[in-house]
């Protein structure tokens, strides 16, 4: 007897993106993202500017999300969507309105953890892309987090190194900030990081116990430094901006690898695989293969659709949940922070 196939439909609203993606079991039919350029102007999110885009955006990228999959609502198996982390006006839009459509259609919510999202991403069917053995390492890197993860099943994972101050991505963004650069700067520091050289103006690595990082010493030295030359040569940002770029860039990558090169010593497990947003950074992704070949280990690294914000990454956690029958009623409330 064939069983029926599951399909959820998946909500994200974390930050400035608005997502929406419909899910047969763990093949993704549908991945919308509607992106807020309103906050270019500002150099950064505006939380209530965010909210009200995505009140603007959440029913057509909806509507466009199921049409694309060709399912209809009375189809939807379940409705998923991030509880948190995130900006709380944003994600209240996101848990109003899938608690509406869920009690609408009578069908079961389900809450998400977006950090877990960003590792069970690596769990979406996808041809040609192998997917990890348990237990395995994640890297978890984005504008709001930087964690090592021990991942032991879908739903046992423990973090085992993270961030004590700043994010990674708030360390790309911040330094592209102190170069001029607009918002969001962390893909534009890669741009020019390609053709520029990575070992032009070496920076300190800060000095953090365990498997912990540390980001603020370094864009404090990136700004003393940016100050010190310009007062020099005003024109030396313009003149060097590919070097500066890739110094930035292998100084902040060296950082991640060496805490990920003590974990997989530390726990044995040569399986390793990364998500968010900081994850679609080129100098990241290369690095990663080649350890590889240098160390043996085995690395994974999503579809640059599935590392910035996205729901389908919400969807394939709210299957795996759907099959342990993990539901929410309607009082289950968003977080802006949440227990990993």
């Amino acid at each position: 007897m064939t069983k029926s196939p599951v399909y959820i439909l998946a909500i994200e609203s974390s930050c400035d993106d608005t997502a929406a993606a419909v899910l047969m079991d763990n093949k993704v039919l549908s991945n919308v993202v509607a992106r807020q350029s309103v906050h270019e102007e500002y150099g950064g999110v505006v939380p209530e500017l965010a909210s009200r885009a995505h009140q603007q955006n959440i029913v057509p990228v909806i509507d466009v999300a199921l049409k694309k999959a060709r399912v209809e609502k009375a189809q939807i198996s379940a409705v998923a969507f991030t509880q948190g982390p995130g900006l709380m006006g944003s994600l209240l839009v996101g848990s109003s309105f899938a608690k509406s459509l869920a009690m609408a259609l009578n069908v079961p919510l389900i809450a998400v953890n977006h950090m877990h999202a960003h590792i069970l991403a690596h769990f979406i069917d996808e041809e040609n892309y192998d997917k990890p053995e348990f237990p395995f390492l994640a890297m978890t890197i984005s504008g709001g987090h930087t964690q090592i993860v021990r991942v032991d099943s879908f739903f046992d994972m423990t973090i085992i190194g993270e961030t004590t101050d700043d994010a990674v991505g708030e360390a790309f963004d911040k330094s592209a900030k102190i170069l001029g650069l607009p918002y969001p700067g962390g893909p534009l520091v890669d741009k020019y990081a390609q053709t520029g050289n990575p070992k032009a103006y070496p920076f300190t690595k800060p000095k953090v116990d365990g498997l912990d990082f540390s980001f603020s010493g370094l864009k404090t030295q990136i700004l003393y430094f940016i100050q010190k030359n310009v007062a020099q040569d005003p024109d030396f940002i313009e003149k060097n901006i590919e070097d500066i770029c890739a110094s930035i860039q292998y100084t902040i990558i060296q950082i991640l690898m060496d805490k990920l090169k003590m974990a997989v010593k530390e726990t044995g497990i040569k399986q390793v695989a990364i998500g968010g947003g900081v994850s679609a950074n080129s100098g990241i992704r290369n690095t990663l293969k080649e350890a590889e070949q240098k160390y043996g280990w085995k690395t994974f690294i999503p579809k640059f659709e599935y590392t910035t914000d996205n729901a389908a990454m919400i969807g394939i956690v709210g299957y795996h949940k759907f099959l342990e029958n993990q539901f929410n009623d309607a009082s289950v409330v968003s977080k802006a922070r949440i227990e990993f």
